[in-house]
């Protein structure tokens, strides 16, 4: 899927069906619910996405960072508040298509407490190994990690991330048999990964980019739909021979399910407005990820392809949090 695309072609349809609706307007600030700790790529897309919103809707668009649990602590705060629009939250990959497989119990239901507003950005990973190897080339890695089964080990930022099940699908598709080491963030992964004790995991680009282009670890796909340009020179990963190991975490706007459907319309008019405003695309690309907006009903459909996606890959893996 072509998620650029396919979003892309949904902006005016919204705008299109605007005149119809009853207007709707904030009357105090907004909570923006970002459920990570402050400074990831999740955190700043969301800031930079909430001071345009805060302009077109004129009232200030605050983010809140409520972290813990893969997401499920803010996603909570999000599904239990009222139903009025002052509430919303940056739902990601995880949180919205993969933990329902990976937790025994959640304190609500995603699809139930949560309705979508729009796509908010998308953001491209790579395989990346370490230097220790001396592989040059995806399929290079893959023989000698066939050479060498369960020898060999992938770290991720944390049991169940995006990082761990992009890898899992990865690992799924080339038939690999590798250990998973789970970290907390993905800063002592990389540090492991440079010193050799591990020997692959998926990153995202943004992050990766500058170890990458130092020459301290060794990109040896980009895991979107085509090569990356802060790494031009690493091929796809459908050029690199696994074309269904296609793999983007991504972020989106929510709210409380039962949110009028004026008060959805005219957040998402404001999501893609920011989108659609260049200041923002361009800062959203200094932060290394890609804008990306949709209408609800597109957002929603997008969100069930991932979680059967994601789904099936959790439960090959068998990954599970008690």
């Amino acid at each position: 899927m072509n998620r650029r695309l396919l979003l892309a072609a949904g902006l005016a349809a919204p705008f299109a069906r605007a005149n119809a609706q009853p207007a709707w307007s904030p009357n105090r600030p907004i909570r923006f619910i970002v459920p990570f700790v402050a400074g990831g790529s999740t955190d700043v897309a969301a800031r930079i996405i909430a001071d345009r919103m805060g302009e077109t809707l004129g009232q200030p668009v605050i983010v809140e960072n409520r972290g813990g649990s893969g997401g499920n602590i803010g996603g909570d705060i999000v599904a239990k508040a009222p139903p009025d629009g002052h509430t919303i939250l940056m739902g990601v990959t995880g949180l919205l298509s993969t933990n329902k497989h990976i937790y025994r119990q959640m304190a609500f239901d995603p699809d139930r407490d949560l309705a979508p507003v729009s796509m908010a950005y998308t953001a491209d990973m790579a395989i990346v190994v370490t230097n220790r190897l001396g592989t040059r080339t995806l399929a290079e890695f893959v023989t000698l990690a066939k050479a060498n089964p369960g020898k060999f080990s992938f770290g991720s930022s944390g049991h169940g991330a995006s990082t761990h099940t992009a890898a899992e699908l990865f690992r799924q598709q080339a038939g690999l048999d590798m250990v998973h080491v789970p970290y907390r963030g993905s800063g002592a992964a990389v540090n492991d990964l440079v010193a050799g004790n591990i020997e692959m995991m998926l990153m995202q680009i943004a992050g990766a980019a500058g170890s990458i282009t130092s020459g301290q670890i060794t990109a040896l796909a980009a895991t979107g739909p085509r090569r990356h340009p802060l790494i031009p020179t690493v091929p796809s990963i459908a050029e690199a021979g696994y074309p269904q190991a296609e793999a983007t975490s991504w972020g989106c706007v929510m709210v409380p399910a039962g949110t009028p459907a004026p008060v959805v319309l005219r957040l998402s008019q404001a999501v893609q407005e920011a989108i659609a405003h260049r200041p923002v695309a361009q800062r959203l690309e200094g932060a290394g990820v890609d804008g990306a907006s949709s209408t609800p009903e597109q957002l929603a459909a997008f969100i069930r392809s991932e979680s059967e996606k994601w789904g099936r890959v959790v439960r090959q893996a068998g990954i599970r949090v008690e």
